[in-house]
């Protein structure tokens, strides 16, 4: 494979012509209002050593490679790569915590072996295949994370990954707009599960979680020896680990149990939702033979960040920042958790959830509807999904609006709970709390 030779002497990846490594390749991907093999000489000239297009007309010299479609031979490399590797791989997936749960078993894994990982949300058609390119010899074993708003997209990315392990970490009401119904989002998450089967690999699975039992019995998951179980409890029974929280005021407390015996976690996350994420990692850490005593170093040494499940203290608020991204799933565990929460002046900051397609009015009313329920009285609703629901409460159109409001009005001694999705940009009113 001429190209995967050239890989090998230039192994880093460039699909932006604003940077360009010296020695790197430029895959000219086209993007929605552009066409990159326009930019292939350009990047040459920054440093590329080489640049894959698929219009022959920009090719000048021998340094331009020409294939029939750029995006589709970035794929083949990545798979490739990957099958000349041999890496082990556990792919995951899910509506809510998948990156966080990524990161969680990377920080458990890398307590014993060489493990790579999905940077960021580099989990889509390019970024997985960028993911991939990035293996070494030397890695161990790799967590990618594979993300989908439309069927089929999982699929198409376990066939690129080739998973040996796979974890589906929920599934909830997200990208309604793309899957079309709760059902469409059940059937594209077990893609994965359906891929591992065909491989005769393994999954792990919440054995707590009703929804993702039944797509493992769909998919043809019947022999235990398949499945490595997991689940919050306080008995082992089978699965791989168990565990339950001891305290979640503001930062998440469990006691967990394995084949190895008992440990107590106290980690760096907000929320009692990521005591399925914290347990995933534990069962995956004690399957490959991770310690109890690594896992433990693991999970407690892992710092969220990208405004995940973030607790933090200004000089005037106590924050709890989920400002990465919202759906009715996540955004009801969200104000669930934070109304168990004993702490004085609760105060909610609420952002638009997006791509809920025709159910989203009745999404946000249902959202704000559970608010009510919750004896919440100090809320502020951003976006206009949430500016047309029936409510009471403060109400602006965008963030920016907002943080006039907090810059005349700011909120002193109170503690804050701010989600919403990525395209609101609440965390752009941090700075004024």
């Amino acid at each position: 494979m001429k190209l995967y030779d050239i890989f090998l002497k230039h192994p880093f990846i460039c699909t932006d012509s604003r940077n360009c490594p010296p020695e790197s390749i430029f895959f000219a991907l086209k993007g929605d209002n552009f066409d990159a093999n326009a930019f292939a000489a350009g990047a040459l000239e920054k440093g590329c050593a080489y640049a894959v297009i698929d219009n022959p007309q920009y090719a000048v010299d021998e340094r331009f490679i020409v294939v029939n479609d750029v995006l589709e031979s970035l794929q083949e490399l990545a798979r490739f790569h990957r099958e000349k590797l041999g890496t082990k791989i556990i792919g995951i997936t899910g509506t809510n915590g998948k990156t966080t749960t990524k990161e969680l078993i990377a920080a458990v894994l890398m307590q014993k072996f060489n493990t790579h990982f999905t940077q960021g949300n580099f989990n889509n058609h390019i970024g997985v295949p960028l993911t991939l390119l990035q293996l070494k010899p030397e890695h161990d074993i790799a967590v990618v994370e594979m993300g989908a708003n439309h069927p089929g997209e999982i699929k198409m990315l376990a066939e690129i990954a080739l998973p040996d392990y796979g974890i589906i970490t929920n599934v909830g009401k997200a990208h309604l707009e793309g899957f079309g119904s709760f059902e469409g989002v059940m059937n594209t998450k077990a893609e994965l599960y359906d891929f591992i089967l065909k491989k005769s690999g393994k999954i792990f699975l919440n054995t707590g979680n009703e929804y993702l039992k039944k797509m493992a019995e769909k998919s043809g998951f019947r022999d235990a020896n398949s499945i490595l179980a997991y689940k919050t409890d306080s008995e082992i029974n089978g699965n791989q680990a168990t565990g339950t929280i001891t305290s979640c005021s503001p930062l998440l407390r469990m006691k967990c149990v394995t084949s190895e015996g008992d440990f107590d976690v106290k980690t760096q996350l907000i929320g009692t939702y990521n005591a399925e994420n914290v347990l995933a990692a534990v069962a995956i850490g004690n399957y490959l033979g991770v310690s109890n005593d690594q896992i433990k170093v693991g999970l407690e040494n892992y710092q969220p960040r990208n405004n995940r499940s973030q607790f933090t203290e200004t000089d005037k608020n106590k924050l709890i920042i989920d400002a990465y991204n919202a759906n009715p799933t996540s955004l009801q565990a969200a104000i669930l958790n934070f109304a168990q929460m004993e702490a004085p002046h609760k105060t909610l900051i609420i952002g638009d959830m997006l791509e809920l397609g025709s159910q989203s009015a009745e999404e946000h009313q249902k959202v704000v509807d559970l608010v009510n329920e919750s004896g919440f009285t100090d809320v502020f609703l951003v976006g206009p999904n949430f500016n047309a629901t029936r409510n009471n409460f403060s109400n602006f159109a965008d963030v920016d609006l907002l943080k006039e409001y907090l810059q005349k009005n700011p909120l002193i001694n109170r503690f804050i709970l701010i989600k919403g999705s990525h395209g609101i940009h609440l965390e752009k009113v941090i700075s004024k709390l």
